[in-house]
Formats: structure tokens, sequence, C-alpha cells
């Protein structure tokens, strides 16, 4: 202790000698009291917030759950300018802008679909990058608004590109502020808002996923008719609309509680709480911050780091492991085919207009399925809807496979496989995508989230450019000439993710981040999460009276 203590008199000295020695206590006995009592306080905590309702999560902190909504939507831009690109290969006007004539048509060469997908991934990954540092030095917000001003400039690009390598250059330089937001918005949606309420606010972003492509997909159709350059060129503008109104509620947005305590800005960490909360009093205030900076002092204890490197270091390698097989999944489940799902459908033997309208239908099932998810998450948790999810995409792909089969002149066969691709995407807006946000906000250490996050977000940006440079070759007639057999592909890819999600992922249902970094610190089985006890003032875990720490 850094207290300087006053000197007794000779007197006071032999008095005090004469104490018993249970009677006296030393700095080290007032720290360790200190210390017991501050866990104590985050023990209470951790159990009010577990404990909690939805209904009095959503009464208490109302603002924080819309604080956390309102900086997700920064994802509808990304998903917006995702779904042009992939639409825009099925799209006449751009089609005879940039393509070339092909027996079919006007078609936008293979290599240049993937050229054009894989530059807005690798600006992805650079954006995830610039996030990781940037955020952690000067927090969320800031790292918000400054990618905001970005994407507006970069949009020109986009809108006067006069052929497809300054289009090229454009969707790059996009890339970098919607990566930013990638990883940005997931961090700040569980780390502002309680137990109860996290699931729903992470796996909102998955709403926002849809939202985007939804309006995108709807623009597209509603201009599908136009000839001119302005069939186009009106989609690229419209993405001027979200910055200016985004930036102006970001301005006035709370900074992350988490980011302040690991900055040791504990006044503002308490600040920030009581901006996130209604009426809170000051004791609330009080034992919330004190979880926050015991939780902060067990992963500092088991890990000092918060750099890349760390993420590889002890138990935090297998949270890693987690979070980047969890996003990698999305594209190995067969997810990546719904970037492309309008001109899989143009490719399947369907004409452009009932494309774009299954296309269309898409995106409505998958805002009915995040938001089933939601209760489908209260109820059963993580682990048990996502193992669910990848045994029926496993199924549906190889059946989508076996249908590819079929002449291609066969219009119920057509049918068939839109049909079931619809299908396909229902079961992963319930089962999957969702709870992808849920489970990187939740399984990462509060001191290496951030990191964490910006490198599984990275390796799917990174196996992002594989399916694009994949799946354009698989479904063009002028390339491979694959159509619906690519179900074969994505389908084994599938049957091999259902096995490590069987034995890898765990369950964060109802858990404080405290809890699940002593879980991991114990190195419990993935399949034990759900049913251990897990002791705060002592960071122990048990199952039935016997330890638990052996991992399966």
């Amino acid at each position: 202790m850094d207290e300087k203590m006053a000197v007794p008199s000779s007197n006071e000295r032999n008095d005090f000698d004469k104490l018993p020695a249970a009677q006296v206590l030393s700095s080290k006995d007032v720290e360790t009291e200190a210390s017991a009592q501050k866990a104590g306080d985050a023990v209470e905590a951790a159990v009010t917030q577990t404990h909690m309702s939805l209904l009095e999560g959503l009464r208490r902190y109302p603002k924080a759950a819309a604080w956390s909504m309102l900086l997700s939507t920064t994802i509808v831009m990304l998903a917006y300018d995702t779904i042009l690109l992939g639409s825009f290969y099925a799209y006449p006007s751009f089609q005879r802008k940039y393509g070339e004539l092909a027996k079919k048509g006007y078609q936008i060469p293979a290599s240049w679909q993937s050229g054009l997908s894989d530059g807005s991934n690798v600006g992805g990954i650079i954006g995830l990058i610039l996030n990781g540092f940037l955020s952690d030095r000067y927090g969320h917000r800031t790292v918000f608004l400054g990618a905001l001003v970005a994407t507006t400039g970069f949009i020109f690009i986009l809108f006067f590109a006069p052929n497809l390598t300054v289009l090229l250059v454009g969707e790059i330089l996009c890339g970098i502020p919607f990566g930013m937001f990638q990883g940005l918005t997931t961090a700040y949606a569980s780390e502002v808002v309680p137990v109860v309420l996290r699931h729903y606010l992470t796996s909102y972003i998955n709403l926002c996923w849809v939202f985007g492509h939804f309006i995108g997909a709807g623009v597209l159709r509603a201009l599908l008719t136009r000839t001119d350059k302005w069939g186009y060129k009106i989609p690229f503008a419209i993405q001027w609309i979200w910055p200016l109104p985004l930036f102006v509620g970001i301005l006035f947005a709370p900074e992350s509680p988490w980011f302040l305590i690991r900055r040791a800005r504990f006044d503002d960490a308490k600040q920030s709480l009581r901006r996130l909360a209604t009426r809170p009093d000051d004791a609330e205030l009080d034992d919330n911050l004190k979880l926050m900076i015991h939780t902060n002092d067990i992963e500092r204890e088991v890990q000092a780091g918060t750099s890349y490197l760390d993420c590889f270091k002890g138990v935090d390698l297998r949270r890693t492991e987690i979070v980047c097989m969890a996003y990698l999944i999305q594209y190995l489940s067969g997810n990546g085919l719904s970037g492309y799902s309008t001109y899989f459908f143009e490719q399947a033997g369907l004409s452009t207009t009932d494309s774009f309208d299954l296309t269309m239908a898409q995106y409505a099932i998958g805002f009915v399925g995040t938001v089933g998810s939601w209760f489908l998450m209260a109820r059963f948790g993580r682990r048990t809807l996502y193992l669910t999810g990848m045994v029926l995409s496993s199924i549906l792909l190889m059946i989508i496979g076996f249908l590819g089969l079929a002449s291609a002149h066969n219009d119920s066969a057509n049918w068939a496989k839109g049909a079931l691709l619809l299908v396909f995407f229902c079961v992963h807006s319930l089962f999957i995508g969702p709870l992808l946000y849920a489970i990187i906000g939740e399984i990462p250490s509060t001191r290496l989230r951030q990191k964490s996050i910006v490198l599984a977000a990275s390796a799917w940006s990174i196996l992002g450019l594989v399916n694009a440079s994949l799946t354009p070759h698989m479904l063009n007639p002028t390339s491979w000439n694959w159509g619906a057999k690519a179900g074969f592909f994505w389908g084994g890819l599938s049957i091999l993710s259902t096995v490590w999600t069987y034995f890898r992922l765990p369950e964060a249902k109802n858990r404080t981040f405290a809890e699940l970094d002593v879980l991991f610190n114990n190195r419990v089985s993935a399949r034990k999460f759900r049913t251990c006890a897990v002791d705060l003032s002592n960071g122990t875990v048990t199952e039935g009276g016997r330890d638990a720490s052996v991992v399966g």
C-alpha cells in the first residue's frame, strides 16, 4: 500500500507489541480483506445480472439497447454494398456497361467477379486490422466517426467508376471502413448491455445484415427495367443516405465502459455506466464497476498482454480458435452462396425477374429467422441451436447437389433448387447466422475481445477471398458451370464443420464475462460449460460436487 502511516510513540509501540497476533492487521491483511470485499461485491453484481429477467433488463437498460442498435446499424451499409456487388453480376444494365458479350448475353467475366469480390474483402481485412489498433487507443466511438467520414468519400469512386479497374479500387477503399464497422459493432454491443440483453443485441447485427441485403435487393428489383446507366448508378448513390444521420447519432453515444476500464479511467467508466442505465443508484453503479474491474483483474493475472500475439497464448488460444471457427463456419456451412443467390437462381434456369423475386423472399425469410432465433436462444442457448443448424444445413446442401444432376430444362427441378435454397437460408437465419454474433461477443476475454473479433473477422474475410474465387467459377456457365451441383462441395465442408461444433463449441448462455473467464481458465470441456457451477470468489468450478477442470 502506498499510504504513509504515522509513526507511533514508544508507549504506543509497547502497547502494540502486547496485542495478540490474531488482532494485528498487516498492510497485506488489509489489502487481502479489501480484495475479498471487492470480489464479494463483484459476485453480488454477477448474481444480479444473471438473474435479471428480460423485461427488467429492458426497463433498466433501454438506453444501452438503443445506443447498441444505433451503432450496429452501420452494418446496414456494409450489407447493402455486398448485395449490390453480388447482384450486379446478374443485372442487365450493369452487365452491358462492364460485361463482355457471351452466348447467353452480356456476362461479367468470372475472373473479374472474383477480383471485385476479393477487392472488397482485402479492404475489409485492412480495415479490421486498423480497427484492432485504433479502437484500443482511441475508443469505439471515435473510430466509428472516422470510418463514417471515410465511407462518404469513397462512395464517390464507386459512383463515377468508368470501368472495372476503377470500380475495383473503389471496392477496396470502401472495404476499409466497412471492415472497421464489422469489428466494432459486436464488441460495442456485447460491452454496453447486461447479460440478459447480450444475445439479443449482438444477434441484432445479423438483422442489420438482413436489412441491408433486403433494401439492396428491393432497390435493384425496382430498377430492374431501367436500361440506362442510372439502373446501377442510383443504387450506388443511395449509399450516401446513411453516413450523416449515423454520424450525428454516434457523436453523442457513450463510450464503452470496458474500454475505459482497460484504460484505468474508472470515473469515466462509471459515468458511461450511468448513461447506459435508467436512474441507477450509486450502489448499483459501484457494484457493476467492481465486477468489471474484478473481471479485468482476473484476466490480467492469467495473461496481462493485450496484443494480437496474446490471442494465441495460454487459454486465450482456445478462445481465439472458437471465435475464428464460428466466423469461418458462416462460409463453410454453405452460406457463401448467399451473396450470389440471385446469380445462382438465374444459372439454375430461372428468369432474371424470378431470380430477384426469390432473392427478396430470401431476405424476408432472414428477417423472420433472426427474430425467431432470439426466442430460441433465450430457451436453448447457443450450442444446441448451432449444432442443429449445422446438421440441417448439411442435409439440405447435399439434396440441392443431387437436384443439380437433373436436366437444366427441367422446370420442376429448377424451382425445387430455388425452394430448397430458400429453406437453407431459413435454417441458417434461424440457427446459425444470428448466433455467430452472440458467440464472438461472449467468448473472447474482455481485454482481448477487440483483437479476437478482428482476427476472426479477418479469417472470415480471407475465406471470403477463397469463396469469391471459387463460387463464380462454380456458377458461371462460361467456367466450371457446376450450378446446383456446388451443393456437394459446400455440403461436405458443412459436415466437417458439424463435427467441430460438437466437440469444441461451448455454451455461454447466462454467463457473465467473469464466469466465462473462470471456466476457460479451468479448462472446462465445451460439453460441460452449461452444467458447471462457478465460484467467482476463488476462481473454481464444480460439477456435481466434483472438480470439472478437464478438457474433453
